[in-house]
């Protein structure tokens, strides 16, 4: 996202309210250059709820005005997705959407027009702008904040490539709700292995039992995942107990099936204090 280019389109007048929905759409998508957007028109449609045929009429009158220009294409399972670049030039020659500032003149009792700058007993003035002020810039986020999000995304973008892939549908949400899990205290690795995990449950099935993946993520369906294999790790914790337990019974009793047990074994047992070394040279084993 670029905030220069959002707040270049958000001060111009682009003539209808499906023109300046649909262009804040895509500026929201461009780099500081206002190139690189690729998003469909079936995107473009979804997220601004516009009909298919205003999308696809406002891109036509865009790339005529030259507000838009196409510099390529990327494939997808689709086909290709149109990439394109917003022109700079042309969005700032366009009317802004600010009032012109009239001079009236001195009056009695002047009507201060802008926000007032706050107290000045400390030597501290107030801000120029108030937050919402159309003038007021927005400053994009530290490059910090930029490195932390970037990695938080690629990790919900991993959950959301482990679900099947015929049956994820509206990344965004699911990437919103991949986002409000991990908010709640849930780590993305537990999200990816209940992801994988439904997974290979579902592998083979038809495309109507399995959900799709917005709702999969909105119904938290993935604790069904967690649970078992929470249940799963519990299993094998307590037979790898009962195995070490047998183990160390074959060398209380000097069982002739002690020749099998590994020095690996041997020291685990050692240092779970089951058995003692003593006891492993009593059954004729090196310690």
């Amino acid at each position: 996202m670029s905030w220069r280019i959002a707040n270049e389109c958000a001060e111009r007048r682009f003539g209808s309210a499906a023109r300046k929905q649909i262009i804040m759409f895509l500026a929201d998508k461009a780099s500081d250059d206002g190139s690189g957007i690729w998003c469909s028109k079936g995107t473009i449609q979804r997220h601004t709820e516009l009909s298919e045929s205003t999308v696809k009429r406002t891109i036509i009158d865009f790339l005529r005005e030259g507000i838009l220009i196409e510099t390529g294409r990327r494939h997808c399972k689709n086909g290709y997705t149109v990439i394109y670049r917003i022109v700079l030039e042309c969005v700032a020659a366009m009317e802004p959407t600010a009032e012109p500032d009239i001079e009236t003149g001195v009056t009695v009792n002047p009507v201060q027009p802008e926000p007032g700058t706050g107290s000045t007993v400390t030597g501290v003035r107030g801000l120029r702008w108030t937050p919402n002020h159309p003038k007021t810039l927005h400053k994009p986020p530290t490059r910090r904040r930029e490195v932390t999000e970037e990695v938080e995304n690629l990790e919900f973008e991993k959950v959301l490539a482990a679900y099947p892939e015929d049956r994820i549908r509206d990344r965004r949400t699911c990437l919103r709700h991949i986002a409000a899990a991990v908010k709640t205290g849930v780590k993305p690795d537990n999200l990816l292995r209940a992801a994988k995990a439904y997974a290979a449950e579902t592998e083979g099935y038809t495309r109507s039992k399995v959900f799709f993946s917005d709702n999969w993520f909105k119904m938290r369906r993935w604790e069904q995942g967690l649970a078992q294999i929470q249940a799963d790790r519990e299993k094998a914790r307590e037979a790898e107990a009962k195995g070490r337990a047998n183990l160390a019974a074959w060398i209380h009793e000097r069982h002739p099936l002690c020749r099998h047990i590994t020095n690996r074994q041997i020291e685990d047992l050692i240092a779970s204090k089951l058995v003692t070394p003593e006891q492993v040279r009593a059954a004729e084993l090196s310690v």
